[in-house]
């Protein structure tokens, strides 16, 4: 039977250092830094009989230490303490408690060693980076008896530990500057592919709501944002601009896009009838009331509830309404039992509603809670640019509907729609190229004159033309030894506005209308042309 070997010295020792590395294990399973300063501080603590141990860390400004799970800092250029003088002199420090609180005077450190004794020390030693450059790590701190931090500094053991120390701490807090750099990186890329998405579905949407004006881009862009979100979007504008498109194009981005779609305009139903239309009833609930009625609330249960001209909604209704939207729940017309819904509400309005609230026939608390996200859509006078654009949509849509030939627009009838006023906006300028395709004969294209409200004008124009026949426009006469081309040109320009001047009694406005230019054009090329009739 084989003997034991007994162990040799070279043994022992090994044993020994091996007996250490449970403790080296443990620091090197630290998944960060603040954790590797804590379980350093703790073995510090418990195997060498120290009264304190902590190690503290330099911010990533270089400007200030930081306690772990503390909000005290200690600024690296305030000398009142001694962790300063440690980091600007690069050497170990050590004094005891009572020089410490006698010459010492700075309460964050005062506080820090207030519960030592005053017969112990306290040693303070700079940890810096050892791997591409000695940077500041931080500083350690230990308090014990005086024999005890003398036997440590001298102890090749310690300077070992805290080698490790420095080392592992120099590596996780690249590791944690490279993650965070990483997660700055996909942050970004994270909003570059959330805005190329978002901008991708607002030109989606481009193709149902017309336009390339600046207004109409904002627009789009604010109702794809309202789309991501649950809230309860108020739509706001004039009559006419397009209010039901908005709302079905943020119900077709929403996450409730395969859910239903209901609405419903809260001025076209009697008071009598809104309640049920939007709650629903029970048999018997009223007279007439032969059988029981799902409302738009529970029909648009998982989807989205479109209330037009909400402020024409009556008081007491708004205050069932607001109930559902603040709890989800509401009672249909006859019946004792709640029940649920969840649905997204958007309401729109041409009125101003704070000035109905002040009246006090809105509710003030229905009126936050409906505008969380509040949108205005704007009138067609300030996209002018996009009439164009609209114009032929509406041409085009005519044609398809109606079975037409193809048809265009002339420039003339174009920059009348310019300058025409849109008190009805978009619905108003489909209405006028519907009437106008309706009244150009095929294989023409709109013109003046078939525009809706222009043929008053003609008929004066045509008034006109019979009380200033002495008048009559003649054919311009060109002379036939022109050597000034300029000058012609301004003679033959000059003849034409007289004419048409002495046409419309001398009025600039009909006149600069007749010639397609604005009024101011005409009046300042009047001027040049020193034409004295106003």
């Amino acid at each position: 039977m084989t003997q034991p070997v007994a162990p040799t010295a070279a043994g022992s020792a090994l044993s020994v250092e091996l007996s250490a590395m449970p403790l080296a294990l443990t620091l090197v399973e630290s998944h960060c830094a603040a954790t590797l300063r804590q379980r350093s501080a703790t073995l510090l603590k418990r195997h060498l009989g120290l009264v304190m141990a902590e190690c503290l860390y330099i911010d990533g400004s270089g400007r200030w230490l930081g306690r772990d799970g503390d909000e005290d800092q200690f600024d690296c250029g305030d000398f009142h303490h001694p962790y300063a003088h440690v980091i600007r002199s690069g050497k170990p420090l050590t004094l005891s408690v009572a020089d410490a609180r006698i010459r010492l005077d700075h309460p964050g450190f005062q506080a820090q060693v207030a519960t030592l004794g005053s017969a112990l020390h306290l040693h303070i030693r700079p940890l810096r980076g050892v791997e591409g450059g000695r940077e500041w790590l931080g500083v350690m701190l230990l308090a014990g008896t005086s024999a005890r931090l003398k036997a440590l500094a001298e102890d090749t053991g310690m300077a070992a530990f805290e080698a490790l120390l420095c080392r592992l701490w120099m590596r996780l807090a690249r590791e944690q500057g490279e993650r965070h750099r990483s997660q700055i990186l996909q942050d970004s890329l994270a909003k570059l592919n959330d805005g190329t998405r978002r901008q991708a579905l607002a030109d989606q949407l481009a193709e149902d709501l017309l336009g390339q004006s600046a207004a109409m881009q904002a627009l789009r862009r604010h109702i794809v944002r309202a789309a991501e979100t649950n809230l309860a979007v108020l739509l706001q504008g004039e009559t006419g601009t397009g209010k039901d498109r908005v709302a079905r194009a943020m119900h077709q981005l929403s996450a409730r896009a395969k859910g239903p779609f209901m609405a419903i305009n809260c001025a076209a139903i009697p008071e009598a009838l809104l309640e049920s239309e939007l709650f629903g009833h029970g048999k018997g609930a009223f007279s007439g009331a032969d059988h029981a009625r799902e409302g738009l609330i529970s029909q648009a249960d998982g989807g989205t509830l479109f209330l037009d001209e909400i402020g024409d909604m009556p008081l007491a209704l708004q205050a069932k309404l607001l109930r559902v939207l603040e709890s989800g729940r509401y009672r249909p017309l006859g019946e004792n039992e709640e029940r649920c819904a969840d649905l997204r509400v958007v309401a729109a309005t041409h009125q101003p509603l704070r000035e109905q609230i002040k009246k006090q026939r809105f509710r003030a608390d229905l009126y936050y809670r409906l505008g969380q996200f509040p949108i205005t859509l704007p009138p067609l006078n300030e996209r002018r640019d996009d009439i164009a654009q609209l114009a032929q949509a509406f041409i085009t849509d005519f044609c398809v509907r109606e079975g037409r030939d193809e048809m265009g627009i002339t420039p003339a009838a174009l920059r009348l729609l310019y300058r025409r006023d849109y008190p009805g906006n978009v619905r108003e300028l489909k209405n006028v190229i519907d009437y106008a395709c309706a009244m150009t004969p095929n294989g023409a294209d709109i013109d003046t004159y078939l525009l809706p409200g222009e043929q008053d004008s003609q008929v004066a124009d045509s008034s006109l033309d019979d009380v200033a026949a002495p008048v009559e426009e003649m054919p311009l006469a060109l002379p036939g030894d022109i050597d000034d081309l300029r000058q012609t040109l301004r003679d033959i320009e000059s003849t034409i506005i007289r004419q048409r001047l002495r046409l419309f009694g001398g009025n600039r406005a009909q006149a600069a209308q007749s010639l397609g230019l604005p009024k101011r054009t005409l009046a300042h090329k009047c001027q040049l042309l020193e034409l004295d009739i106003k």
